[in-house]
């Protein structure tokens, strides 16, 4: 089977008012680069008539598209795990169905391959993002340079483009819950960043909520870093010694000065902030475990309903 140069993944959900206009601007831009490419596109259970419409699509332009039609919603990064495992090309660029990410700027992450870097990443030029998802990205990619070492300047961008021998390593990670980006730079070997437009999202609404984007910083944060455990056990050892102390003196002052009313309210003060850092810490450790159970279930990570492809 003949690989393509170029395999571009891009998932959908429920993306039905976009897919056309992502049509016409991605498959001029791709045929103007003059090379050998495929689309991937996957389908995340959509409930609109996004699956139709690729379907259609195929029809139009079968000789570079490929539908992979997933029976259910397994969310972003699981349906780009879906489609590496089915990509067939030697780079491989993920980009979201939106059209937030300009297509016409493929060529900026093919170029900076071409110098020799395996895994590019963008950085999204004049975010057109409402105020508090900026704040929530800088503060975010701040915390997790922290815990973790990842060198990522815009985290949230999925227009990147990868080498095969590091989708190749993806392919072999089993992980349920994981984070691409994060993943590929610790395989990468020559990693680099390159600025890309941002524009309005063209039509429909973000896939990802508040609460959504919080559960995936967690995946971030307990998927490549053992530092929230390791902080919170040096942060319990601190209590504990304060704590020794605080004892130490109230029973001194029981001795030398006698019984005291005073102060009460105090310790209750205390008390309650000990209470709150044990549940936070409980909960902190059920993140970790509860990833723990998913991963020894071994259950698959997503299920494929069909492909819609022509042999090359």
């Amino acid at each position: 089977m003949d690989r393509p140069i170029l395999s571009v993944v891009i998932p959908v959900y429920n993306e039905e008012l976009g897919l056309a206009a992502l049509f016409d601007r991605l498959y001029p831009a791709l045929d103007a680069l003059a090379i050998d490419y495929e689309i991937v596109f996957i389908d995340d259970g959509s409930r609109d008539r996004s699956a139709s419409l690729l379907a259609q699509q195929f029809e139009l332009r079968p000789d570079v598209t490929r539908v992979v039609l997933l029976n259910g919603n397994f969310g972003q990064h699981r349906a780009i795990l879906a489609g590496f495992e089915h990509c067939r090309g030697d780079r491989v660029l993920t980009l979201d169905a939106d059209l937030q990410n300009p297509p016409e700027d493929i060529g900026l992450l093919l170029a900076a391959m071409d110098q020799g870097f395996d895994c590019v990443g963008t950085i999204r030029r004049n975010r057109q993002d409402v105020a508090w998802r900026r704040w929530a990205s800088r503060a975010m990619n701040r915390l997790r340079f922290r815990l973790t070492g990842i060198v990522m300047n815009d985290q949230g961008s999925m227009m990147r483009a990868y080498s095969r021998d590091i989708v190749q390593l993806i392919n072999q990670c089993e992980e349920m819950n994981t984070f691409i980006p994060a993943l590929a730079y610790q395989f990468s070997k020559n990693p680099t960043e390159v600025e890309v437009g941002h524009e309005a999202r063209h039509a429909g609404e973000s896939k990802y909520s508040l609460y959504s984007l919080i559960r995936l910083n967690f995946d971030l944060v307990t998927g490549f870093s053992l530092v929230p455990l390791q902080a919170f056990s040096m942060l319990g050892i601190i209590v504990s010694l304060l704590s020794g102390v605080l004892f130490v003196i109230l029973a001194g002052r029981r001795l030398f000065l006698g019984p005291e009313v005073g102060g009460v309210f105090t310790l209750f003060a205390l008390v309650f902030l000990l209470v709150g850092l044990a549940l936070f810490g409980i909960g902190l450790l059920g993140e970790y475990i509860g990833r723990i159970y998913q991963e020894v279930r071994a259950r698959p990570r997503y299920q494929v309903n069909a492909v819609l492809e022509r042999r090359r």
